[in-house]
């Protein structure tokens, strides 16, 4: 089980962190991913951290659209997954969800809505 929260209506500029807290899945052990969804579009992965203990541990990986201004991080004690987002922009509005990577159906939640509007 997944579940994602921090999501909300912010203005262009502002930040937000999501959270993603999971049951059943060991976040250090498993590559760990956020993606979205926006309105009439496909899923898309938006950040990757991987697993440690594995030769790219720690080679966390962004989507070009937000490169520079979001991090993906984890807390292996408290098993959850972050997402710190920066200078949010009106495109970034979606549905934001948590998974592994690659994804698997079983896992995905209910997501937490990110809107950008002035």
């Amino acid at each position: 089980q997944l579940a994602e929260s921090g999501g909300g209506l912010v203005r262009p500029g502002g930040s937000l962190r999501l959270s993603c807290v999971t049951s059943g899945i060991t976040v250090r052990l498993n590559n760990m991913g956020w993606y979205r969804q926006a309105p009439g579009k496909q899923r898309e992965l938006v950040a990757q951290i991987p697993s440690v203990g594995t030769p790219s541990s720690g080679r966390t990986t962004y989507a070009d659209s937000v490169k520079g201004r979001f991090t993906i991080s984890r807390d292996n004690a408290k098993n959850i997954v972050y997402l710190q987002m920066n200078n949010l922009k009106p495109e970034d509005t979606a549905e934001y969800l948590c998974n592994i990577f690659p994804p698997n159906d079983v896992y995905w939640g209910e997501g937490t809505l990110v809107t950008v509007s002035s």
